[in-house]
C-alpha cells in the first residue's frame, strides 16, 4: 500500500506541476538602465524544483523570468559562496573585502592580484560597457528571453539569500554575500565572454602607463613570438576538452551519439552545475551551466546533444601605435593625431585609502603593457600597443545556448551558430536522433585574414602571427582596420561562411587542437591562420583520441556503453609510444651505472600496463619521468622519427633516449619518489587522490602531456603523499544517444559534484562515483523524474 500511495502522490505531483506552471504570474519587463544596479528585482516570481539523485534539480516554470528565478535559487543553494565571490569580482570590490594583494581564483580574468582585477572591472562599470550591450537590439545584443532569464536569476538568488541561512564556512556571515541585480548577472556573462581577450590582459590594461623621461626598450620580436606561441598553445592552456560525435552510420541504432568531456576547473567560479530546465511547450533541456549563467550551456534534449571544446582561434589582436612625438598619449592615424581616452577609476582598499589609476583607451581598444608576465609590450616614447577584443561587444553567449536548447537537429545547431554568432572561445560538437554528426569552429574572432596580416603586420607582427596567430597590425594606417563580412552580426569579426564546419562524418572529434583533423579522413583546410594551424604536429591527446574514435567508428554498432568505456579507458598514448624504449634505455643505464640503483625503476617501467587506472602500477613513475623529460627536451629532439603531415596521427614516434636530458629526467623522477617515500611500482590511486570528508578518494586519469582522454591536472605535494587534489580536468561528462524511444539515453557525471559546501550531501557524492568509474543515469522524461527514489519537490517563490 505504501508503494502504491507513493506512486499516486508522485502522479498527483506531476499533474499539480503543470497546473501550477500555468498559474504562475506573468513576467514583467525589467529596466535596461543603470537603475538595475540600485534596485534588485522585486517581481513575484516562483518555480517548481524536483530534485533527483545526486542533487540534480529539474526546474519547471511558466516563462523565462520564472525559469531564471528557479535556476538562480537552485544555484545559490549549492554554490552561494562561489557565486558571491564572483559578484564581488565583477563589482570591482575584491580589494575592499579581501585586500589588494591577494589573488583572485582566476575564473573571471587572468588578474594576478585583486587590485588589478578591481581596477579593470571598475573601468567596465564606469564606461557602462555592459549597459550599452544590453541596450543593443537583438541579434547583435541579447534577446528579451535572455534578459528576462537574467532578471529572474537575480531574483532567485536574492530570494534564496533572504530565506535561508548560509552554512558554507567559506562565506557564512560574510558581509560580501548580498543581493545582486540583473546587471550584475550580465556583467558576469561579459567577464566570461572576454576571458580570451581583455580578460587575458587585465594586468596589462591596468598597468599601462605613459613613459617617463627614462628610455624604454622596444619589444623584442623573437622573444615576443616565443612567448605568444607558449601563451596561446593548446597544450599549455588551463582549460581544455574532448568531444566526439558519431553519425548513425557507425551506431547500432542508426542514430547519433555524443561523448562530451570538458576539462574545466574543479574549484572556483568556472565550475559547471547540473540541471534540467523546462518551460512547458517552450523548452526542455538537460545538462550543465557555468555558475552564474542562466541557461544550460552543454547538454541535450529529446532530439539533439552537444558539447564544446576550447578552440584554437585567437580571440584578440594588437594594433601597434605610432605615437605623436609631442605627446605619448596621442597616436597617429594616416598622419593625423588622435588623443587617447582616459578612464580614471578609484577602488576601495581594505585597511587603506582608495587607489586611483588611469587606463588609456584608443579607437582599437585599451593600451596594454603586456599579455601576462611573460609577454611584455612596452609603452615607449614612440610606440604603444592597443588590444582589440571583439568579444567585448558580444553578450550573445546565452542566446547561443538557448538556441541549442531549443534545437531539434544538428541543422538547428548550425542555424543558431550562423544566426547568433555568440561563442567566444569554443568549438561545437553535436549529434542528433536522426543520425547526423556535426562540428563547427564558430567563434567570435577578430577579422584577421592572412591577406590583411601580410599587408599590415608590423615587423613584430610578421613574427608573432605565423608563430601563434596573434596579429600585430599597423595602427597608423586606417586601411589596416579589420573591415566587415556581410554575414557577420557585428563589425570586425568573421561571418559564419568563413568558419570551419564538418557535417555527417562517421566521427567528428576535437581535443583542443585546430579543426584540421576533426576527422582524419576528411581534413578541414582553407581557414585563416587566426583560426588555427593546418598540417602541423598534433598533441598526444589529439593523436590518441583520433586513434580511439576512428577505430570505434570502423568497428561500428556503437552504443552509449561504448562511449562510457572510451571515457574511462585511461590509455596513455605517451606510454604506448615511449615506455618500452624508456625501460630498455633504463636497463642499459642501470648496467652502466649500478650506483644509481635504477633496477627497480626499470622493472616498474617495463611492467607498467600503459594505463592510468587507479591500480596501474608504475604509472606514477612514468608520469613524473615524462613531465621532466618534455620540460627539458625540445620537441624536435624528443623523437627519432619526425612529424609528417602525410601521417599526422602516428608521427612523430620512437623515443630518442640519447637526447640530453633523458638520463637526468629518469634519475630525477626516481629520486623524487624515493624521497617522498613512494614506492616506484605503487598503484597510481594510492598517490593520486582527492580528499573529501577526510577520506582519500583514489583518482584515475592523467596530465595533458601523457595524451589521456580522461585528462586531469593533479596538484603535486610530495609531503602530502603525491597528487593531493585536482586543479582542472574532466568535469561535466555526458554520454548521450537515442534508441527510438521518447527519451534520450544519457549517462552523466559531474566529477566534483554539485556543491562546494562541505556540509552538503552533494559535496562529494559524484566525486565518489568518478573515483569508482560509475555514472549517473539521467532522468529526462517525466516518468523517470517521478520514479526517482530520491525525489524531493520544492516550491520556491519570492516573498
Amino acid at each position: 500500500m505504501h508503494f502504491r500511495t507513493r506512486l499516486r502522490r508522485l502522479a498527483l505531483t506531476s499533474i499539480a506541476l503543470v497546473t501550477a506552471a500555468a498559474a504562475l504570474p506573468p513576467a514583467t519587463a525589467g529596466a535596461d538602465d543603470g537603475s538595475r544596479d540600485r534596485h534588485p528585482s522585486s517581481g513575484r516570481l516562483s518555480a517548481l524544483i524536483r530534485y533527483t539523485e545526486y542533487g540534480v534539480p529539474h526546474i519547471v516554470a511558466k516563462d523565462y523570468a520564472n525559469l531564471g528565478f528557479g535556476t538562480g535559487w537552485a544555484q545559490a543553494a549549492d554554490q552561494v559562496c562561489t557565486l558571491a565571490d564572483g559578484f564581488v569580482t565583477v563589482r570591482g570590490e575584491r580589494s575592499r573585502h579581501f585586500g589588494p594583494d591577494a589573488a583572485p581564483d582566476g575564473s573571471l580574468s587572468s588578474a594576478a592580484r585583486n587590485l588589478s582585477s578591481d581596477l579593470y572591472f571598475a573601468g567596465v562599470r564606469k564606461a557602462g560597457t555592459v549597459e550599452k550591450l544590453l541596450a543593443t537590439p537583438a541579434p547583435a545584443g541579447p534577446s528579451r528571453q535572455i534578459e528576462e532569464s537574467m532578471r529572474g536569476w537575480a531574483a532567485g538568488y536574492n530570494a534564496w539569500i533572504a530565506q535561508n541561512r548560509v552554512t558554507d564556512p567559506a562565506c557564512a556571515g560574510a558581509d560580501w554575500v548580498r543581493p545582486v541585480t540583473p546587471l550584475d548577472v550580465a556583467r558576469r556573462g561579459f567577464a566570461v565572454s572576454v576571458l580570451g581577450g581583455q580578460g587575458r590582459a587585465v594586468d596589462g590594461i591596468t598597468a599601462a602607463t605613459p613613459p617617463g623621461s627614462a628610455p624604454v626598450a622596444e619589444a623584442d620580436p623573437g622573444r615576443t613570438a616565443r612567448a605568444a606561441r607558449e601563451l596561446f598553445a593548446a597544450d599549455g592552456a588551463d582549460m581544455g576538452s574532448n568531444a566526439v560525435a558519431f553519425s548513425g552510420k557507425t551506431t547500432a541504432s542508426g542514430r547519433g551519439l555524443l561523448l562530451g568531456n570538458p576539462h574545466y576547473p574543479w574549484q572556483g567560479g568556472r565550475r559547471f552545475w547540473q540541471s534540467q530546465q523546462t518551460i512547458p511547450g517552450e523548452l526542455n533541456v538537460s545538462g550543465a551551466s557555468l555558475l552564474g549563467t542562466t541557461i544550460v550551456g552543454i547538454g541535450f534534449n529529446e532530439k539533439v546533444a552537444w558539447s564544446h571544446t576550447v578552440a584554437t582561434g585567437v580571440t584578440l589582436n594588437l594594433h601597434e601605435l605610432e605615437l605623436d612625438p609631442a605627446d605619448p598619449t596621442a597616436y597617429l592615424v594616416d598622419g593625423k593625431p588622435e588623443r587617447m581616452t582616459q578612464r580614471t577609476v578609484s577602488v576601495p582598499v581594505k585597511g587603506g585609502p582608495p587607489v586611483t589609476r588611469t587606463q588609456w583607451w584608443t579607437r582599437y581598444g585599451p593600451v596594454v603593457s603586456g599579455l601576462g608576465a611573460t609577454l611584455p609590450l612596452p609603452w615607449s616614447a614612440t610606440t604603444a600597443y592597443a588590444l582589440n577584443d571583439p568579444n567585448a561587444a558580444n553578450l550573445r553567449g546565452s542566446d547561443t545556448a538557448l538556441g541549442f536548447a531549443k534545437a531539434r537537429s544538428t541543422r538547428d545547431i548550425h542555424s543558431t551558430l550562423r544566426r547568433v554568432q555568440g561563442l567566444p572561445w569554443v568549438n561545437t560538437v553535436a549529434a542528433d536522433s536522426a543520425g547526423h554528426s556535426f562540428f563547427s569552429q564558430a567563434q567570435v574572432l577578430p577579422r584577421i585574414t592572412d591577406e590583411l596580416a601580410g599587408r599590415c603586420s608590423t615587423p613584430l607582427g610578421k613574427v608573432t602571427y605565423p608563430a601563434s596567430g596573434v596579429a600585430v597590425l599597423d595602427g597608423s594606417r586606417a586601411d589596416c582596420g579589420l573591415g566587415s563580412d556581410k554575414d557577420a552580426v557585428q563589425p570586425g569579426i568573421f561571418g559564419p561562411a568563413r568558419m570551419p564546419v564538418l557535417k555527417d562524418a562517421p566521427y567528428a572529434e576535437n581535443s583542443n587542437d585546430s579543426a584540421w583533423l576533426t576527422n582524419a579522413d576528411r581534413p578541414l583546410t582553407g581557414y585563416e591562420r587566426v583560426f588555427g594551424t593546418v598540417a602541423t604536429p598534433r598533441s598526444l591527446r589529439t593523436r590518441g583520441a583520433v586513434e580511439d574514435v576512428s577505430a570505434m567508428a570502423r568497428g561500428g554498432r556503437l552504443t552509449v556503453g561504448d562511449l562510457q568505456r572510451q571515457q574511462f579507458a585511461n590509455r596513455a598514448p605517451a606510454g604506448d609510444l615511449a615506455a618500452a624504449d624508456a625501460a630498455k634505455a633504463c636497463t642499459a643505464l642501470a648496467a652502466e651505472r649500478p650506483d644509481l640503483g635504477l633496477e627497480e625503476a626499470c622493472e616498474a617501467l617495463g611492467r607498467w600496463d600503459r594505463t592510468v587506472n587507479t591500480d596501474s602500477a608504475g604509472a606514477l613513475l612514468f608520469d613524473r619521468f615524462w613531465r621532466r623529460l618534455v620540460a627539458s627536451v625540445p620537441p624536435a629532439q624528443l623523437w627519432k622519427v619526425p612529424f609528417s603531415a602525410a601521417d599526422p596521427v602516428r608521427t612523430p614516434h620512437t623515443l630518442n633516449t640519447a637526447a640530453p636530458g633523458f638520463a637526468s629526467a629518469l634519475t630525477g623522477a626516481v629520486s623524487e619518489l624515493r624521497a617522498a617515500g613512494i614506492a616506484l611500482d605503487a598503484p597510481l590511486g594510492r598517490h593520486q587522490f582527492a580528499v573529501r570528508d577526510g577520506e582519500r578518494l583514489p583518482l584515475h586519469g592523467g596530465t595533458e602531456s601523457l595524451g589521456i582522454w580522461n585528462k586531469i591536472e593533479p596538484v603535486w605535494d610530495a609531503a602530502g603523499g603525491g597528487y593531493t587534489g585536482v586543479s582542472t580536468g574532466s568535469s561535466h561528462i555526458q554520454a548521450v544517444g537515442w534508441d527510438g524511444g521518447r527519451c534520450p539515453v544519457a549517462r552523466t557525471l559531474l566529477t566534483y559534484a554539485q556543491s562546494s559546501n562541505p556540509s552538503s550531501p552533494h559535496y562529494s557524492d559524484q566525486t565518489r562515483l568518478y573515483s569508482g568509474e560509475r555514472w549517473v543515469t539521467s532522468r529526462f522524461c517525466e516518468k523517470d523524474i517521478l520514479g526517482s527514489p530520491a525525489l524531493r519537490v520544492e516550491r520556491v517563490r519570492e516573498r
